[in-house]
Protein backbone atom coordinates (compact mmCIF):
# COMPACT_ATOMS: atom_id res chain seq x y z
CA UNK A 1 0.00 0.00 0.00
CA UNK A 2 1.29 3.69 -1.11
CA UNK A 3 -0.22 6.72 -0.02
CA UNK A 4 -0.09 10.00 -2.14
CA UNK A 5 -0.85 13.52 -0.62
CA UNK A 6 -4.24 15.18 -1.07
CA UNK A 7 -2.40 17.83 -2.63
CA UNK A 8 -0.89 15.74 -5.69
CA UNK A 9 2.62 17.59 -4.84
CA UNK A 10 4.63 14.71 -3.23
CA UNK A 11 6.02 10.98 -4.28
CA UNK A 12 4.16 8.20 -2.91
CA UNK A 13 5.26 6.67 -0.02
CA UNK A 14 5.13 3.41 2.42
CA UNK A 15 2.92 3.53 5.34
CA UNK A 16 5.76 3.42 7.76
CA UNK A 17 7.76 6.92 6.07
CA UNK A 18 4.31 8.50 5.66
CA UNK A 19 3.30 7.76 9.56
CA UNK A 20 6.97 9.20 10.19
CA UNK A 21 6.47 12.31 8.09
CA UNK A 22 2.87 13.16 9.08
CA UNK A 23 2.23 15.88 6.89
CA UNK A 24 3.33 15.59 3.29
CA UNK A 25 6.14 17.60 1.76
CA UNK A 26 3.58 19.56 -0.35
CA UNK A 27 0.92 20.52 2.28
CA UNK A 28 -1.04 18.32 1.90
CA UNK A 29 -2.57 14.97 3.62
CA UNK A 30 -1.24 11.73 3.46
CA UNK A 31 -4.09 8.90 2.20
CA UNK A 32 -4.19 5.43 0.97
CA UNK A 33 -3.49 5.47 -2.74
CA UNK A 34 -6.44 3.11 -2.76
CA UNK A 35 -9.00 2.07 -0.08
CA UNK A 36 -9.52 -2.09 0.16
CA UNK A 37 -12.70 -3.75 -0.34
CA UNK A 38 -13.11 -5.41 3.56
CA UNK A 39 -17.37 -6.17 2.42
CA UNK A 40 -16.24 -10.11 1.37
CA UNK A 41 -14.22 -10.50 5.33
CA UNK A 42 -16.65 -9.01 7.21
CA UNK A 43 -18.18 -12.76 8.60
CA UNK A 44 -14.55 -13.71 9.83
CA UNK A 45 -14.09 -10.19 11.08
CA UNK A 46 -16.82 -11.57 13.73
CA UNK A 47 -15.88 -12.03 17.64
CA UNK A 48 -12.48 -11.29 17.18
CA UNK A 49 -10.73 -9.46 19.79
CA UNK A 50 -10.34 -6.08 19.35
CA UNK A 51 -6.17 -6.23 19.35
CA UNK A 52 -6.62 -9.21 16.74
CA UNK A 53 -9.52 -7.34 14.76
CA UNK A 54 -6.81 -4.14 15.08
CA UNK A 55 -4.09 -6.57 13.40
CA UNK A 56 -6.11 -7.59 10.47
CA UNK A 57 -7.33 -4.31 9.73
CA UNK A 58 -4.41 -2.50 9.73
CA UNK A 59 -2.47 -5.52 7.69
CA UNK A 60 -4.28 -4.03 4.64
CA UNK A 61 -2.33 -0.72 5.37
CA UNK A 62 0.74 -0.94 7.16
CA UNK A 63 2.14 -3.42 4.10
CA UNK A 64 6.01 -2.51 5.11
CA UNK A 65 5.71 -3.97 8.36
CA UNK A 66 5.68 -7.74 8.98
CA UNK A 67 1.94 -9.09 9.90
CA UNK A 68 3.47 -10.99 13.54
CA UNK A 69 5.56 -7.50 14.13
CA UNK A 70 3.01 -5.95 13.43
CA UNK A 71 0.21 -7.54 16.27
CA UNK A 72 2.97 -7.42 18.52
CA UNK A 73 2.86 -3.62 18.00
CA UNK A 74 -0.93 -3.93 18.69
CA UNK A 75 -0.92 -6.05 21.33
CA UNK A 76 1.24 -3.71 23.35
CA UNK A 77 -0.27 -0.81 23.34
CA UNK A 78 -3.87 -1.51 24.21
CA UNK A 79 -2.59 -3.33 27.32
CA UNK A 80 -2.46 -0.08 29.62
CA UNK A 81 -6.71 -0.04 28.78
CA UNK A 82 -8.92 -0.18 31.93
CA UNK A 83 -11.36 -2.75 30.06
CA UNK A 84 -10.18 -5.62 28.12
CA UNK A 85 -12.89 -4.77 25.56
CA UNK A 86 -10.77 -1.30 24.96
CA UNK A 87 -14.15 0.11 23.48
CA UNK A 88 -17.03 -1.44 24.93
CA UNK A 89 -20.25 -1.26 23.89
CA UNK A 90 -22.88 -0.25 26.30
CA UNK A 91 -26.74 -0.52 25.96
CA UNK A 92 -28.26 2.57 26.86
CA UNK A 93 -32.03 2.55 25.00
CA UNK A 94 -33.66 0.00 23.25
CA UNK A 95 -32.65 2.46 20.21
CA UNK A 96 -29.03 4.18 21.38
CA UNK A 97 -25.84 2.23 22.40
CA UNK A 98 -22.69 4.02 23.89
CA UNK A 99 -19.29 3.23 22.37
CA UNK A 100 -16.81 4.29 25.29
CA UNK A 101 -13.52 5.52 23.77
CA UNK A 102 -11.89 6.56 27.29
CA UNK A 103 -10.70 3.91 29.01
CA UNK A 104 -7.56 4.64 28.16
CA UNK A 105 -4.87 6.04 30.01
CA UNK A 106 -5.67 9.56 29.10
CA UNK A 107 -8.96 8.87 29.50
CA UNK A 108 -9.88 9.94 26.08
CA UNK A 109 -10.85 8.31 22.70
CA UNK A 110 -7.48 9.48 21.48
CA UNK A 111 -5.58 6.90 23.40
CA UNK A 112 -6.84 4.20 20.92
CA UNK A 113 -4.57 5.63 17.95
CA UNK A 114 -1.87 7.32 19.87
CA UNK A 115 -0.72 4.78 22.25
CA UNK A 116 -0.58 2.91 18.77
CA UNK A 117 1.50 5.31 17.05
CA UNK A 118 3.70 6.12 20.09
CA UNK A 119 5.12 2.32 19.39
CA UNK A 120 5.24 3.18 15.96
CA UNK A 121 7.76 5.74 16.47
CA UNK A 122 9.80 3.66 18.85
CA UNK A 123 9.60 1.06 16.06
CA UNK A 124 11.21 3.45 13.70
CA UNK A 125 13.65 5.22 15.86
CA UNK A 126 14.70 1.89 16.73
CA UNK A 127 15.05 0.31 12.97
CA UNK A 128 16.47 3.76 11.76
CA UNK A 129 19.34 4.20 14.57
CA UNK A 130 17.46 7.78 14.60
CA UNK A 131 15.94 10.19 16.90
CA UNK A 132 12.72 11.85 16.04
CA UNK A 133 11.32 14.93 17.32
CA UNK A 134 7.53 14.82 17.57
CA UNK A 135 4.98 18.17 17.36
CA UNK A 136 1.10 18.11 18.00
CA UNK A 137 -1.29 20.94 18.51
CA UNK A 138 -4.30 20.19 21.03
CA UNK A 139 -7.59 21.71 21.78
CA UNK A 140 -7.02 19.05 25.21
CA UNK A 141 -7.23 15.52 24.55
CA UNK A 142 -4.50 15.02 21.71
CA UNK A 143 -1.82 16.63 23.43
CA UNK A 144 -2.17 14.53 26.73
CA UNK A 145 -2.90 11.07 24.84
CA UNK A 146 0.12 11.98 22.60
CA UNK A 147 2.26 12.75 25.68
CA UNK A 148 1.32 9.23 27.37
CA UNK A 149 1.93 7.28 24.36
CA UNK A 150 5.84 8.56 23.95
CA UNK A 151 6.98 10.18 27.34
CA UNK A 152 9.99 8.11 28.68
CA UNK A 153 10.85 6.87 25.09
CA UNK A 154 14.42 6.73 24.21
CA UNK A 155 15.19 8.99 21.22
CA UNK A 156 12.10 10.79 21.05
CA UNK A 157 11.27 14.47 22.20
CA UNK A 158 7.13 15.78 22.15
CA UNK A 159 6.32 18.77 22.02
CA UNK A 160 2.49 20.11 22.74
CA UNK A 161 0.92 23.52 21.30
CA UNK A 162 -2.14 24.31 23.26
CA UNK A 163 -3.88 26.90 23.54
CA UNK A 164 -3.67 28.61 27.21
CA UNK A 165 -6.21 29.20 29.23
CA UNK A 166 -8.55 26.97 26.99
CA UNK A 167 -8.36 23.46 28.03
CA UNK A 168 -9.50 22.17 31.13
CA UNK A 169 -7.36 22.21 34.33
CA UNK A 170 -7.08 18.49 34.19
CA UNK A 171 -6.38 18.08 30.50
CA UNK A 172 -3.28 20.87 31.10
CA UNK A 173 -2.67 18.66 34.25
CA UNK A 174 -2.20 15.52 32.02
CA UNK A 175 0.23 17.58 29.63
CA UNK A 176 2.58 19.45 32.06
CA UNK A 177 2.55 17.54 35.20
CA UNK A 178 4.38 14.00 34.03
CA UNK A 179 7.72 15.23 35.01
CA UNK A 180 8.89 13.50 31.87
CA UNK A 181 12.27 14.73 30.31
CA UNK A 182 11.52 14.41 26.81
CA UNK A 183 7.64 16.11 27.01
CA UNK A 184 7.65 19.66 26.40
CA UNK A 185 4.02 21.34 27.23
CA UNK A 186 3.82 24.76 24.79
CA UNK A 187 0.98 27.21 26.15
CA UNK A 188 0.41 29.30 23.25
CA UNK A 189 -1.67 32.75 23.02
CA UNK A 190 -4.78 32.58 21.22
CA UNK A 191 -6.74 29.99 19.78
CA UNK A 192 -6.25 25.84 18.96
CA UNK A 193 -6.84 27.48 15.20
CA UNK A 194 -3.61 29.67 15.68
CA UNK A 195 -1.64 27.11 17.03
CA UNK A 196 -2.62 24.50 14.21
CA UNK A 197 -1.59 27.27 12.08
CA UNK A 198 2.07 27.54 13.55
CA UNK A 199 2.15 23.86 13.72
CA UNK A 200 1.51 23.61 9.68
CA UNK A 201 3.90 26.74 8.68
CA UNK A 202 6.82 25.03 10.96
CA UNK A 203 6.13 21.56 8.99
CA UNK A 204 6.34 23.88 5.68
CA UNK A 205 9.50 24.79 6.57
CA UNK A 206 11.72 21.99 4.76
CA UNK A 207 15.23 22.62 6.38
CA UNK A 208 13.51 22.60 9.76
CA UNK A 209 11.50 19.80 9.28
CA UNK A 210 14.65 17.63 8.06
CA UNK A 211 17.13 19.52 10.12
CA UNK A 212 15.19 18.39 13.50
CA UNK A 213 13.37 15.11 11.85
CA UNK A 214 10.23 16.21 12.86
CA UNK A 215 7.25 14.31 12.86
CA UNK A 216 3.46 15.28 13.23
CA UNK A 217 0.95 13.64 16.25
CA UNK A 218 -2.04 15.51 15.09
CA UNK A 219 -4.84 13.90 13.15
CA UNK A 220 -3.29 15.04 10.52
CA UNK A 221 -0.88 11.73 11.09
CA UNK A 222 -2.76 8.33 8.73
CA UNK A 223 -1.76 6.33 10.77
CA UNK A 224 -4.44 7.94 13.65
CA UNK A 225 -7.28 8.25 11.07
CA UNK A 226 -6.98 4.36 9.93
CA UNK A 227 -6.41 3.18 13.66
CA UNK A 228 -9.53 5.16 14.92
CA UNK A 229 -11.49 3.48 11.92
CA UNK A 230 -11.28 0.13 13.99
CA UNK A 231 -13.18 1.45 16.85
CA UNK A 232 -16.37 1.87 14.16
CA UNK A 233 -15.44 -1.54 12.74
CA UNK A 234 -15.87 -3.39 16.36
CA UNK A 235 -18.94 -1.17 17.23
CA UNK A 236 -20.45 -2.54 13.72
CA UNK A 237 -19.62 -6.39 14.55
CA UNK A 238 -20.79 -5.82 17.77
CA UNK A 239 -24.69 -4.63 16.57
CA UNK A 240 -27.46 -7.17 16.68
CA UNK A 241 -27.85 -7.91 12.46
CA UNK A 242 -31.39 -6.38 12.87
CA UNK A 243 -29.57 -2.64 13.71
CA UNK A 244 -26.45 -2.73 11.51
CA UNK A 245 -28.29 -1.61 8.32
CA UNK A 246 -30.52 0.77 10.23
CA UNK A 247 -27.86 2.30 13.23
CA UNK A 248 -26.12 6.10 12.74
CA UNK A 249 -23.19 6.63 14.20
CA UNK A 250 -23.20 9.60 16.61
CA UNK A 251 -19.99 11.88 16.57
CA UNK A 252 -18.50 15.13 18.54
CA UNK A 253 -16.38 16.63 16.16
CA UNK A 254 -14.03 19.45 16.20
CA UNK A 255 -11.01 18.79 13.86
CA UNK A 256 -13.57 15.99 11.51
CA UNK A 257 -10.50 13.50 11.98
CA UNK A 258 -12.82 10.97 14.04
CA UNK A 259 -15.78 10.98 11.91
CA UNK A 260 -13.57 10.95 9.04
CA UNK A 261 -12.29 7.54 10.39
CA UNK A 262 -15.74 6.38 10.08
CA UNK A 263 -16.99 7.59 6.72
CA UNK A 264 -13.47 5.92 5.37
CA UNK A 265 -14.40 2.54 6.96
CA UNK A 266 -18.32 2.93 5.01
CA UNK A 267 -16.41 3.75 1.91
CA UNK A 268 -14.17 0.13 2.47
CA UNK A 269 -17.50 -1.53 1.84
CA UNK A 270 -18.63 -1.67 5.85
CA UNK A 271 -22.75 -1.02 5.27
CA UNK A 272 -22.77 1.65 7.91
CA UNK A 273 -26.12 3.68 7.12
CA UNK A 274 -24.31 7.21 7.70
CA UNK A 275 -22.99 9.92 10.48
CA UNK A 276 -24.42 12.61 12.67
CA UNK A 277 -21.46 15.00 13.39
CA UNK A 278 -22.43 16.61 16.76
CA UNK A 279 -20.60 20.07 17.26
CA UNK A 280 -20.65 22.42 20.16
CA UNK A 281 -21.21 26.19 19.68
CA UNK A 282 -18.08 26.63 17.19
CA UNK A 283 -20.42 24.75 14.60
CA UNK A 284 -18.31 25.54 11.09
CA UNK A 285 -19.69 21.59 10.13
CA UNK A 286 -22.79 21.59 11.33
CA UNK A 287 -23.68 24.51 8.90
CA UNK A 288 -21.30 23.16 6.00
CA UNK A 289 -23.24 19.68 6.30
CA UNK A 290 -26.40 22.04 6.29
CA UNK A 291 -25.80 24.79 4.21
CA UNK A 292 -22.79 24.11 1.49
CA UNK A 293 -21.00 26.74 2.97
CA UNK A 294 -17.65 26.45 4.97
CA UNK A 295 -17.04 29.63 6.28
CA UNK A 296 -14.36 30.67 9.00
CA UNK A 297 -15.35 32.40 11.79
CA UNK A 298 -14.15 33.53 15.55
CA UNK A 299 -13.73 30.36 17.90
CA UNK A 300 -16.17 30.89 21.09
CA UNK A 301 -14.81 29.22 24.32
CA UNK A 302 -17.17 26.60 25.54
CA UNK A 303 -18.07 23.78 28.05
CA UNK A 304 -16.58 21.13 25.11
CA UNK A 305 -12.85 22.70 24.76
CA UNK A 306 -11.60 19.78 22.75
CA UNK A 307 -14.65 21.03 19.62
CA UNK A 308 -13.32 24.72 19.92
CA UNK A 309 -11.80 24.37 15.96
CA UNK A 310 -13.15 26.67 13.37
CA UNK A 311 -10.76 24.80 10.60
CA UNK A 312 -10.73 21.48 10.84
CA UNK A 313 -8.04 20.48 9.08
CA UNK A 314 -9.09 16.81 7.77
CA UNK A 315 -11.68 18.12 6.13
CA UNK A 316 -8.82 18.17 3.58
CA UNK A 317 -9.06 14.61 3.03
CA UNK A 318 -12.47 14.48 3.11
CA UNK A 319 -12.22 16.96 0.31
CA UNK A 320 -10.13 14.48 -1.47
CA UNK A 321 -12.54 11.49 -2.03
CA UNK A 322 -15.29 13.43 -2.18
CA UNK A 323 -13.52 15.94 -5.44
CA UNK A 324 -12.67 12.63 -7.01
CA UNK A 325 -9.77 12.35 -5.89
CA UNK A 326 -8.18 15.32 -8.10
CA UNK A 327 -5.68 16.99 -6.49
CA UNK A 328 -5.89 20.15 -8.49
CA UNK A 329 -9.43 20.81 -7.44
CA UNK A 330 -8.58 20.26 -3.81
CA UNK A 331 -5.22 22.42 -4.27
CA UNK A 332 -7.72 25.64 -5.41
CA UNK A 333 -10.68 24.80 -3.11
CA UNK A 334 -8.26 25.09 0.35
CA UNK A 335 -6.54 27.95 -1.28
CA UNK A 336 -9.46 29.82 -1.67
CA UNK A 337 -10.62 28.77 2.23
CA UNK A 338 -6.96 29.69 3.26
CA UNK A 339 -7.60 32.91 1.51
CA UNK A 340 -10.97 34.03 1.46
CA UNK A 341 -11.86 31.69 4.62
CA UNK A 342 -15.10 30.86 2.53
CA UNK A 343 -16.22 28.07 0.18
CA UNK A 344 -19.65 27.36 -1.15
CA UNK A 345 -19.72 23.74 -2.52
CA UNK A 346 -22.21 22.85 -5.07
CA UNK A 347 -20.99 19.00 -5.18
CA UNK A 348 -19.59 17.47 -2.50
CA UNK A 349 -20.11 14.07 -0.92
CA UNK A 350 -22.85 14.74 1.59
CA UNK A 351 -25.57 11.99 1.22
CA UNK A 352 -23.85 10.12 4.47
CA UNK A 353 -24.15 12.79 6.94
CA UNK A 354 -26.90 14.88 8.98
CA UNK A 355 -25.42 17.23 11.54
CA UNK A 356 -26.35 19.26 14.95
CA UNK A 357 -25.24 22.24 17.39
CA UNK A 358 -25.37 22.25 20.97
CA UNK A 359 -24.47 25.37 22.94
CA UNK A 360 -23.08 25.73 26.69
CA UNK A 361 -26.96 26.10 27.87
CA UNK A 362 -27.73 22.98 26.07
CA UNK A 363 -24.94 20.49 27.49
CA UNK A 364 -25.72 21.46 30.90
CA UNK A 365 -29.19 19.80 30.12
CA UNK A 366 -28.34 17.51 28.35
CA UNK A 367 -26.18 16.36 30.99
CA UNK A 368 -29.02 16.63 33.48
CA UNK A 369 -31.48 14.49 31.68
CA UNK A 370 -29.28 11.52 30.56
CA UNK A 371 -28.36 11.24 33.99
CA UNK A 372 -31.98 11.40 35.01
CA UNK A 373 -33.79 9.07 32.25
CA UNK A 374 -30.44 6.61 32.19
CA UNK A 375 -28.46 7.02 35.21
CA UNK A 376 -25.60 7.38 33.09
CA UNK A 377 -23.36 10.28 33.30
CA UNK A 378 -21.69 12.24 29.96
CA UNK A 379 -18.60 14.56 29.60
CA UNK A 380 -20.11 17.84 27.81
CA UNK A 381 -18.13 16.82 24.41
CA UNK A 382 -20.30 13.30 24.23
CA UNK A 383 -23.64 15.27 25.45
CA UNK A 384 -23.52 17.20 22.19
CA UNK A 385 -23.84 13.96 19.98
CA UNK A 386 -27.60 13.74 22.79
CA UNK A 387 -29.44 17.06 21.10
CA UNK A 388 -31.98 15.85 18.85
CA UNK A 389 -31.05 12.24 19.27
CA UNK A 390 -34.52 10.93 18.31
CA UNK A 391 -34.05 12.22 15.65
CA UNK A 392 -31.73 10.10 14.30
CA UNK A 393 -33.00 6.85 14.78
CA UNK A 394 -31.13 3.95 15.86
CA UNK A 395 -28.04 4.92 17.34
CA UNK A 396 -24.48 4.42 18.13
CA UNK A 397 -23.24 7.39 20.45
CA UNK A 398 -19.46 7.86 20.32
CA UNK A 399 -18.25 8.46 24.23
CA UNK A 400 -15.13 10.49 23.47
CA UNK A 401 -14.21 11.10 27.11
CA UNK A 402 -14.59 10.22 30.86
CA UNK A 403 -17.02 13.07 32.47
CA UNK A 404 -14.05 13.00 35.19
CA UNK A 405 -12.20 15.18 33.30
CA UNK A 406 -14.63 17.78 33.07
CA UNK A 407 -15.94 17.46 37.01
CA UNK A 408 -16.75 21.46 37.14
CA UNK A 409 -18.98 20.91 34.48
CA UNK A 410 -20.82 17.68 35.82
CA UNK A 411 -21.01 19.22 38.91
CA UNK A 412 -22.99 22.70 37.82
CA UNK A 413 -24.97 19.72 35.97
CA UNK A 414 -25.75 17.15 38.30
CA UNK A 415 -24.46 18.18 41.93
CA UNK A 416 -21.81 15.20 41.52
CA UNK A 417 -17.84 15.68 40.64
CA UNK A 418 -16.93 12.74 38.94
CA UNK A 419 -13.38 11.51 39.70
CA UNK A 420 -10.64 8.86 39.04
CA UNK A 421 -7.56 7.77 40.87
CA UNK A 422 -5.15 8.96 37.51
CA UNK A 423 -6.35 12.79 37.48
CA UNK A 424 -6.68 13.01 41.44
CA UNK A 425 -3.08 12.52 41.66
CA UNK A 426 -2.00 14.53 39.02
CA UNK A 427 -3.77 17.51 41.50
CA UNK A 428 -0.55 16.84 43.90
CA UNK A 429 2.08 16.90 40.73
CA UNK A 430 3.85 20.77 39.90
CA UNK A 431 2.96 22.02 36.48
CA UNK A 432 5.88 22.65 34.09
CA UNK A 433 4.91 24.48 31.28
CA UNK A 434 6.28 26.68 28.93
CA UNK A 435 4.01 30.08 28.14
CA UNK A 436 4.66 31.28 24.64
CA UNK A 437 3.24 33.27 21.34
CA UNK A 438 1.67 31.93 18.97
CA UNK A 439 4.49 32.67 16.25
CA UNK A 440 6.34 30.11 14.32
CA UNK A 441 10.18 31.96 15.53
CA UNK A 442 10.19 31.73 19.35
CA UNK A 443 8.11 28.09 18.75
CA UNK A 444 11.03 27.02 16.24
CA UNK A 445 13.42 28.58 18.14
CA UNK A 446 12.31 26.78 21.92
CA UNK A 447 12.69 23.14 19.42
CA UNK A 448 15.74 23.85 18.10
CA UNK A 449 17.10 24.19 21.76
CA UNK A 450 15.05 21.21 22.96
CA UNK A 451 15.04 18.81 20.13
CA UNK A 452 17.21 14.85 20.15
Amino acid sequence: MRYVSTRGGSPPVGFSDAVAAGLAPDGGLFVPETLPDLSAELGGLCGLPYAELCTRFLSHFATDIPEPELGALVEQSYRRFERPEIAPLHPLSPEVDVLELFHGPTLAFKDVALQLLGNLYARQCALRNESINVLGATSGDTGAAAIHGLMGRPGVAIFILYPDGRVSPLQERQMACTGASNVHALAVSGSFDDAQAVLKQLFSDGDFRARNRLSAVNSINIARILAQSVYYLHAWLKLPQSRRATATFVVPTGNFGNVLSGWMLQKMGVPIRGFRVATNRNDILHRLFTTGEYRVGAVSPSLAPSMDIQVASNFERFLYYSLGRDPGRVRSVMGEIAGKGVYCFADFDRDSFTSSRCDDAEIQGIIRRVHKEHGYVVDPHTACAFKDLGAAGPSVVLATASPAKFPDVIRQAIGIAPTHPSLEALKERPLHRHKIVADAAPIRDFIESHAV
